[in-house]
């Protein structure tokens, strides 16, 4: 497990290109046959990318962690994006197809994850938050999810958000978590942007091929940085941070989030003129 620690926004507005990649992405998640995974001492919230093949992989508790098991004191959503999979809680097993969300709360034990087919191995997207009480585990389809279209083709961000993880959808102590799909001929993501000092968040980038990026936004409204994300990395967004992005194609993205509140919509808004 990468250990990644805070960084504040007077540092990190010195930060090269090299140093903000460092720090904030999240560069190769998905790798066949592993577990990747990165804590961040930002709200403590953990990422991995979960993707079996030919053996079953299972979360445990670690030294890191201080805990005798995974989920003993946090909670997880998890998203798949591959091909079919098993997850199995404390044996019981849930199947997850192609965008299938799973929320398991604190005191589950034993935690394992298979693919249905190893040669089309799922990808499980994995966040999880410190948690202080036990909900039921949810599955939720992308059906299922709470639906909020936004955007205009005359703004180039038309889209869905899907919340999964979500008061709407499920209970969860901290964790709130969603899939955004931007349709065809959009491009601009969370823009007129905004910050929200009560939580930290995450956003995985998928859905695009290799001759497609994305340019994530970041830093304090008054002094933008970018980062070049590519399909199927991920990026830490500090509290003090804008989280935006323009591609040069649609895509799709996962976000997640966790610290004081589950409000999604407890923003401070960002009026695009004052961005600089």
């Amino acid at each position: 497990m990468e250990i990644r620690y805070s960084s504040h926004n007077e540092d990190a507005k010195k930060y090269d290109t090299t140093q903000l990649r460092k720090h904030f992405l999240i560069e190769e998640l998905f790798v066949p046959g592993e577990i990747k995974m990165v804590y961040s001492h930002i709200d403590r919230i953990i990422v991995a990318g979960i993707v079996p093949t030919d053996k079953v992989l299972s979360l445990e508790g670690s030294k890191a962690l201080g805990c005798d098991y995974f989920l003993q004191r946090r909670e997880l959503g998890i998203i798949n994006i591959g091909a079919a999979g098993i997850v199995t809680l404390d044996g019981e097993k849930f199947e997850l197809g192609a965008r299938d969300g799973l929320y398991v709360g604190q005191g589950i034990k034993e935690i394992s994850f298979e693919s249905v087919n190893a040669s089309t191995p799922a990808k499980f997207y994995v966040n999880s938050a410190t948690a202080h009480t036990s909900y039921p585990t949810v599955k939720i389809s992308l059906e299922q999810a709470k639906k909020v279209k936004a955007g205009s083709d005359e703004e180039c961000n038309k889209r869905v958000i899907n919340q999964f993880v979500h008061p709407a959808v499920c209970k969860s102590c901290q964790l709130v978590m969603g899939m955004t799909i931007l349709q065809p001929g959009s491009v601009w993501n969370t823009m007129p942007c905004h910050t929200h000092d009560r939580r930290m968040e995450v956003y995985l980038y998928f859905d695009m091929d290799a001759d497609n990026v994305v340019f994530h936004l970041m830093g304090t409204p008054d002094e933008t940085r970018h980062i070049v994300m590519k399909n199927e990395q991920a990026v830490i967004s500090p509290s003090w941070s804008i989280h935006s992005g323009v591609g040069t194609k649609n895509y799709t993205f996962i976000w997640g989030m966790v610290g004081e509140n589950q409000e999604f919509t407890d923003m401070d808004a960002v009026l695009t003129k004052d961005i600089k």
